[in-house]
């Protein structure tokens, strides 16, 4: 027991220090959504105004991830090769990547189009669908560039420069925040486009954080050397594959995850404006809270990649089980928080007080499921990082869809529960699923190489970015 307590401090201080920034880099893209939703929120009936960037927003992200999580094999190839030393195949791999963005953007902007008609098709609240469908088209053009942040984004954390990431989405929310200012409310002689402006601010925000990222890339080959622009430029259909294999199941449990948090805002939107809102209010909190445990992942799946890449399975061991209980001792946190000051956290979204009563009680039940969320996204990030995707795209698919979904639609309209029954099955769903994703972790483990090798020298410029 004191060897393992031992190996876990071993292992904190370098884990704290690549996560800190991917956490605020998370935090940084929750709290996009969240402002949105608060100065919204100001607007004259203020819970059809909630509702309609509930449910864009909704759409929007479980299209854009899963683009997204096509492109995150980059955490297994780029890391795997960063710790191996072979920083020319990290850029190989990011070509690629980009390659491939550029193919799934069209296709996924048709897809996000065509999702407004699945509004229409569940009989959505009438006022809620007008504001929606302006805000959904706006944020479909900021799909290429969110791609490709993406893709930078996962190749810069591999190769443990994560700074950047989170210099980009600091500055990408005050981009937000402004543009909201301007395009909501019509200042500076802009006109006052409402709930659309919001969606367009949002465009202009992710297009920033893209362009800041690639032109980090650039300047840090030149400064370094690095070798970026060696790399044949031609596709490589291999790597591609490769990317493929690894990234479509990661996809899959995205869009399974974030899929039954939008059917679920848009089954709620059945309920009415007053229950619409106070989900979306409950949903941002529970997301916002996630996005540190998602932080810690990324990290995880780093720190696991480069120990395997290096052949160091204890390192790799070491680095996921010390992410997982960083991750679960947040979310118990964030847990005492939602259940002692539920009133106090509505408040910031909603003068409101129908909507923060109907909050309150969907925050209690966020409350317990925070741990289990936190342990199960770490072990999908130390999965990850081990090259294993298809576990976790399973166990979401099972647990999600064919358990807490069916739960939460009986509990909601057979038993009359409203949003919170559709909570409650959503709390079962998540539950299960940390269980699950630990015990395959647990057992991953255990096929993991017993042999040492002694890693290369860094490069020269890899320490300066992590002090």
């Amino acid at each position: 027991m004191l060897t393992r307590l031992h190996s876990v401090q071993q292992e904190i201080r370098p884990m704290l220090r690549l996560a800190w920034p991917l956490v605020l880099a998370e935090l940084g893209w929750s709290f996009m959504g969240i402002v949105d939703t608060m100065m919204v929120g100001r607007l004259p009936n203020s819970a059809v105004a909630i509702g309609a960037v509930s449910l864009g927003n909704a759409l929007g992200i479980a299209v854009g991830l899963f683009g997204g999580g096509l492109l995150l094999g980059l955490d297994t190839l780029v890391s795997q090769s960063f710790g191996a030393r072979r920083v020319e195949d990290c850029h190989h791999s990011l070509l690629n990547a980009i390659y491939l963005a550029l193919a799934f953007t069209l296709p996924l902007m048709g897809l996000l189009w065509a999702s407004g008609t699945l509004l229409v098709w569940l009989r959505v609240d009438a006022a809620v669908l007008e504001l929606a469908l302006p805000y959904l088209n706006a944020i479909t053009w900021s799909m290429l560039p969110l791609l490709l942040y993406f893709a930078s984004r996962r190749y810069l954390q591999a190769m443990d420069l994560v700074r950047p990431v989170a210099f980009a989405l600091i500055t990408a929310n005050l981009v937000n925040v402004f543009g909201n200012w301007v395009l909501i409310y019509g200042k500076l002689g802009a006109p006052a486009m409402g709930v659309e402006g919001s969606g367009w601010s949002t465009c202009i925000a992710r297009t920033f954080m893209a362009a800041v990222l690639v032109a980090y890339i650039v300047r840090h080959d030149r400064r370094y050397g690095t070798g970026l622009w060696r790399v044949a430029g031609r596709p490589d259909l291999a790597r591609i594959r490769e990317l493929l294999r690894l990234g479509v199941p990661v996809a899959v449990m995205i869009t399974l995850e974030i899929g039954v948090f939008s059917l679920t805002t848009a089954l709620v939107g059945k309920l009415g404006a007053i229950q619409l809102a106070a989900h979306q209010v409950a949903l941002h909190c529970a997301s916002f809270a996630f996005m540190v445990p998602l932080g810690i992942s990324s990290a995880a799946a780093v720190r696991v990649g480069q120990g395997l890449g290096r052949r160091d399975p204890d390192g790799a061991k070491r680095a996921g089980w010390t992410a997982i209980l960083l991750g679960a001792a947040f979310m118990s946190c964030s847990a005492m928080a939602f259940l002692l000051l539920p009133r106090l956290i509505a408040r910031i979204f909603t003068p409101d007080p129908v909507v923060i009563s109907a909050s309150m009680i969907l925050l209690a039940v966020a409350a317990m499921f925070q741990l289990f969320d936190g342990i199960q996204v770490v072990a999908v990030g130390a999965l990850r990082g081990a090259g294993d995707t298809r576990t976790p795209m399973f166990s979401h698919l099972v647990m999600f869809w064919f358990v807490g979904l069916p739960i939460g639609y009986w509990l909601c309209f057979s038993r009359n529960w409203g949003a919170v029954g559709l909570w409650v099955g959503l709390c079962i769903g998540l539950i299960l699923t940390g269980l699950i994703l630990l015990i395959a972790w647990h057992r991953r483990t255990y096929r993991f190489q017993s042999e040492t090798l002694r890693p290369a020298a860094a490069p020269a410029w890899q320490e300066e970015t992590l002090l």
